[in-house]
């Protein structure tokens, strides 16, 4: 990918980050929503942002469409902060990264654990 498009993209994240802090939905607004990675398309008419949620599934599932119908004021806040011809549309995709880190550590911190118990075992 061109560098020009990684910049944009990284403009549109942080755009986008900011515009949804001022999201009126309470769908949105009760959870700890974060926008992990956004990826502009060579034309610059979609933007895919992952989207990370800390909180339930139900209160994810909540976030999710919350987005979805704030898509459009997004996008228009968005063009506003970021100056291109088009405003991109935003699709919105679910990033599970951060909770799948999460639960390598657990299981890693587990295995290191288990592994102290069978060196007490030996002595």
């Amino acid at each position: 990918m061109s560098t020009r498009i990684d910049r944009i993209s990284e403009e549109v994240m942080k755009a986008l980050a900011e515009a949804m802090r001022s999201v009126k939905d309470p769908r949105v607004q009760e959870a700890m929503v974060s926008v992990v990675h956004c990826d502009v398309t060579n034309d610059l008419r979609y933007a895919k942002c992952y989207i990370s949620v800390l909180g339930s599934e139900q209160q994810t599932k909540d976030v999710m469409k919350g987005l979805k119908s704030a898509a459009g004021w997004l996008r228009r806040e968005v063009g506003h902060k970021v100056q291109l011809r088009y405003a991109p549309e935003l699709v919105f995709e679910l990033d599970q990264s951060i909770t799948h880190g999460a639960h390598i550590s657990e299981v890693l911190h587990e295995l290191k654990n288990e592994g102290k118990l069978g060196e007490e075992d030996a002595e």
